[in-house]
């Protein structure tokens, strides 16, 4: 498997480590959670730039594609 396959499918089983939606899988969040991160900052490492990738994913109807995934 290639990284870009592995990464996608880690992105796809990623969770949300703190807050209200701790243990909610990414693409399970609502688009208000990312817009609020939009424009308060992300998150610093990984886990800010796994939120901007579903969130761009999320603002182009594709989140689908990870669900499906995490569905395999």
């Amino acid at each position: 498997m290639n990284p870009d396959k592995k990464q996608l499918l880690e992105l796809a089983h990623y969770k949300m480590p703190f807050g209200k939606f701790k243990g909610s899988f990414l693409s399970d969040l609502p688009e208000a959670y990312f817009l609020w991160f939009k424009r308060n900052g992300w998150p610093q490492g990984k886990l800010g730039v796994y939120m901007q990738s579903v969130y761009e994913l999320k603002i182009n109807g594709l989140e689908i594609i990870l669900k499906q995934l995490r569905s395999n």
